[in-house]
């Protein structure tokens, strides 16, 4: 009788410092900064899930999603386009056709002055 009443007090001395581990344990996981801490995770867990999508789908349609960015872009910067578009598009025509003087002026023959003068300076060397 004496060794029954000495087994059942340690299985429930056992028993007892296992709820106390699960209660401090069940503390643990409801303490503020372990909610918050577990928050995070299953929030950085839900962002990484979908940048993975994100890349996956930019993977396999690379052209659609560009021409569709490119588009948003000059929607967001239409008023500035609007009013700077005129003045670089002349400052452009404007590079263009000095350009095109540039090299037309070395493609047209010598002027005979210059060539004269060619003729002297040889001269002069010899």
């Amino acid at each position: 009788m004496r060794n029954r009443l000495i087994a059942a007090a340690r299985r429930s001395m056992l028993q007892r410092g296992e709820l106390y581990r699960r209660l401090d344990v069940a503390k643990a996981a409801l303490r503020p900064a372990a909610l918050v801490d577990r928050g995070k995770y299953r929030i950085g867990e839900k962002v990484d899930d979908a940048a993975h999508a994100v890349q996956q789908q930019f993977r396999d349609n690379r052209l659609p999603i560009a021409i569709a960015a490119a588009a948003g872009l000059a929607w967001m910067l239409r008023e500035p386009i609007r009013e700077h578009a005129p003045r670089l598009v002349k400052k452009i025509q404007d590079l263009a056709t000095d350009v095109a003087d540039h090299f037309r002026s070395a493609d047209e023959p010598a002027d005979e002055n210059d060539i004269e003068n060619v003729e002297e300076d040889d001269e002069a060397v010899r």
